[in-house]
């Protein structure tokens, strides 16, 4: 694993065939060949492992785990930066922070089966240390540090499109972004009346299809949205509505 200097000489923990292996299956199941296999074991090696075996040389993922908490926040912030051009500042920052959380990386790295390949002390292990949530997280984020190290900020962005981004074009965040409960709280507030969805237009082929979807307001059109699902047509389209809406209100003023 992570060589060390002492005087001339360079020492390396070497981990058994038997773990190596291990990590192939993960590189086979990932279909990501590391280039430094050193970066792919210390991603996925827990401190209490390292205090078990001190004289291996052996370094923990920490220090990936920090570089991958950072990579991970930019990676993510482009992302909803380009596919999100209507969002404020405000709007990004929450949905970011939904993304990049706790709950959501054990999501992403219990679907991967990180924990089976982590590499834990056996007091860690046997108090349940693989299917710990921080544990699980901090791994996920030391493997895109490692990952980044490994191939460049590309073949990580690359990475979360498979992983990551699918879920945010799904909805799986949508309770962050509600727009449609936020339209729906500010017309209550007014009285203006009823608020009605409908599906104008659905464009391209069966897997990539676009929708359009529009909001009206007692038959009066407040706005129009576009999404790669219906659910987030309509959510894109109330947004638009209540910018609308609040320019109208401050116009007013």
């Amino acid at each position: 694993m992570t060589i060390r200097k002492k005087g001339n000489q360079q020492k390396t923990g070497v981990l058994p065939e038997k773990v190596q292996a291990q990590f192939e299956i993960l590189e086979q199941e990932l279909n990501i060949p590391f280039h430094n296999k050193s970066l792919l074991y210390q991603a996925f090696t827990h401190s209490s492992y390292v205090n078990e075996h001190r004289r291996k040389l052996y370094t923990d993922n920490e220090r990936l785990e920090f570089l991958g908490d950072a990579v991970l926040e930019l990676s993510v912030s482009k992302y909803l930066f380009e596919r999100y051009p209507h969002m404020s500042e405000g709007e990004l920052t929450k949905l970011r922070a939904s993304i990049v959380c706790e709950p959501s990386l054990v999501i992403f790295a219990n679907e991967l089966n990180f924990g089976k390949f982590v590499l834990l002390g056996k007091g860690e292990e046997l108090t349940g240390g693989r299917e710990r949530p921080a544990l699980l997280a901090d791994c996920f984020e030391a493997f895109i540090g490692a990952l980044y190290l490994d191939q460049g900020l590309d073949t990580v962005v690359t990475f979360l499109q498979r992983v990551v981004y699918p879920k945010v074009e799904v909805g799986a965040f949508s309770h962050v972004m509600d727009f449609k409960s936020q339209l729906q709280e500010l017309v209550q507030q007014s009285n203006n009346g009823l608020l009605h969805y409908e599906i104008i237009d659905e464009k391209g082929p069966a897997h990539n299809r676009t929708f359009v979807s529009r909001v009206l307001l007692n038959d009066k059109e407040l706005g129009v949205g576009r999404g790669k699902s219906k659910k987030e047509a309509e959510q894109q389209a109330a947004q638009n509505a209540m910018v609308a809406l609040n320019q109208s209100l401050y116009k007013e003023e």
